[in-house]
């Protein structure tokens, strides 16, 4: 039976914008209330996505989020009518107006934590939404994410979906962002890497002291125990708090892996050797383990230009690539060291760039758009096919983004009522193109 690894892609929502959310993620920072393009940003990602997709490997998409999250401020006391609410919190609260109408879903690395078939003591594929909780405008996502990813993996015998875990600091979850599965073919048992920031019950393990370690070790611990994980098909590595306080918020921005591959910063992990050795082992098999010297490329060009918030596919041909923002090409240290990369006698061979600065200028490149899932061909065929990107129907989500999308958004028209209908229209659709359901609130 063949196997694959399918990349499924967010779509970026029509309330694409500059807010400054995300405390610890230096480009958010530095970008806030600059205008935006929601429909460039919309129209880059399926680019970059249907690029992939030509190259031979399974493509889908995952449906943006509902936003201004009305139902939400409602919840915080802000009443009348939606164009009232809007008007209301506008005036007297407008941060929240803002993580309300944040398109944060985009970025589905941090959807859920899945593992597969061959890794699961049931045999299906366990789907676990993530609770970001250390964010306010990600911590609503997850009751609409867990409805999305419902309508896309329906099938029982294949699929088992979770609650995302409670909603405590104890048990911060940012989904695969901090999930990394290694493995020697994708059908076969793999080792599942969880990586987090801090651990709770264990004072002697170092935090970051200037930004938030998102994930934390306990939150691993319980998605290991939800999917069925056994201790042989589990790595539990800590980041390096050192990175964190440099912009590091999550793993994938310091470290990637796809099959026996794990490529990463010398500075990414705390006391790291000894994890790694443990990678090896639980593996048995050939892993490559590729470390980035700080002397080649230092945190912060790395931070920059996301290297490893590359994705990392293995092509039809057997060989891999490395699916690059433009900004790695036009970084001199990250371009000499990648153009080394391809003659090092490693798996990787190519590098491949792509315009994806809508994104990159939010906090989030390739890899931040992609939530991963292998898959054995029974369980391909039960996914939810209208979601697979084919030649037709990226021509239609291309002509759906340039229908309703806009191509300049500032924080302050989020209070626009009419952004809010622009939004709901565009999802209704959406949701008929890709034979959804009714999964958003406004359709319930």
């Amino acid at each position: 039976m063949k196997h694959f690894e399918a990349n499924f892609d967010g779509l970026v929502g029509p309330t694409h914008n500059y807010a400054g959310l995300s405390f610890g993620n230096v480009a958010s920072s530095q970008n806030a209330s600059m205008p935006s393009n929601p429909k460039a940003a919309a129209l880059q990602g399926l680019a970059k996505a249907k690029a992939l997709a030509n190259l031979g490997l399974v493509q889908g998409v995952i449906a943006p989020q509902e936003r201004p999250d009305i139902y939400t401020l409602r919840q915080m006391g802000f009443s009348g009518t939606d164009a009232q609410v809007l008007n209301k919190v506008a005036k007297t609260a407008p941060q929240w107006l803002y993580a309300c109408a944040s398109a944060s879903s985009m970025w589905t690395a941090n959807a859920a934590t899945v593992s597969p078939s061959a890794d699961t003591a049931d045999g299906k594929i366990h789907f676990t939404p993530a609770n970001l909780i250390d964010k306010f405008h990600r911590s609503i996502e997850h009751n609409t994410t867990g409805h999305i990813l419902r309508a896309m993996f329906a099938d029982t015998r294949y699929f088992k979906h979770h609650q995302a875990l409670p909603m405590h600091p104890h048990l911060g979850d940012e989904g695969a962002a901090n999930h990394t599965r290694l493995c020697h073919q994708y059908g076969e048992a793999g080792v599942e890497l969880f990586v987090y920031g801090q651990s709770v019950f264990d004072h002697d393990k170092p935090k970051p002291q200037k930004y938030p370690a998102r994930q934390t070790l306990e939150a691993s611990q319980a998605v290991a125990r939800l999917h069925g994980l056994d201790d042989d098909s589990c790595v539990f590595l800590q980041q390096n708090p050192l990175v964190i306080d440099q912009g590091v918020f999550h793993n994938d921005v310091i470290a990637v892996g796809n099959q026996n591959v794990l490529f990463y910063h010398q500075q990414a992990f705390f006391h790291g050797a000894g994890k790694l050795a443990e990678l090896q082992q639980k593996l048995d098999s050939e892993l490559h383990l590729i470390e980035v010297p700080t002397a080649q490329v230092s945190v912060k060009d790395a931070v920059q230009t996301y290297l490893f918030n590359t994705q990392i596919v293995t092509l039809p041909s057997g060989e891999m690539a490395i699916i690059a923002p433009t900004d790695c090409e036009e970084n001199p240290a990250v371009k000499q060291y990648l153009d080394e990369l391809i003659t090092l006698g490693t798996p990787i061979k190519q590098v491949r760039y792509f315009d994806v600065k809508q994104s990159m200028q939010n906090g989030g490149g390739p890899a931040c758009l992609r939530l991963r899932v292998a898959l054995n061909e029974r369980e391909l065929n039960a996914v939810n096919q209208q979601v697979l990107l084919t030649d037709d129907k990226y021509l239609k989500l291309t002509k759906w983004v340039e229908r309703h999308y806009r191509d300049r958004l500032t924080p302050a028209d989020l209070a626009d009522p009419e952004l809010l209908k622009e939004t709901r229209t565009a999802l209704d659709e959406l949701t008929q193109l890709l034979k959804l359901g009714s999964i958003y609130p406004f359709q319930r």
